[in-house]
């Protein structure tokens, strides 16, 4: 079995006891984001699997984009990042 070198770490165990591994995040070809993607790549950030400037890199992000991902994730859960919900959680 041969691995592909990746920069950084390759898996990290979250609070849950779940292990969140490079192959979790989406392919970045990724041009149709869903709450699920989205938020995998939060979670990747979060715990340190790949650095915020490396996800806006590799997904062709803006900072205030991740920024409000991370802000919608933090007060409304994944719910908060689907766009059918959106205006049910926007602040008037």
């Amino acid at each position: 079995m041969y691995l592909k070198k990746v920069d950084g770490l390759r898996s990290v165990t979250l609070p849950d006891g779940s292990v969140f591994s490079q192959a979790d995040l989406p392919p970045e070809s990724t041009r149709r984001w869903v709450a699920s993607r989205k938020a995998a790549v939060v979670r990747g950030v979060v715990y340190g699997l790949i650095t915020q400037d490396d996800a806006l890199t590799r997904y062709g992000l803006t900072e205030e984009e991740f920024l409000e991902w991370l802000k919608a994730i933090r007060t409304h859960g994944e719910d908060g990042l689907k766009t059918t919900a959106l205006q049910k959680y926007r602040q008037l």
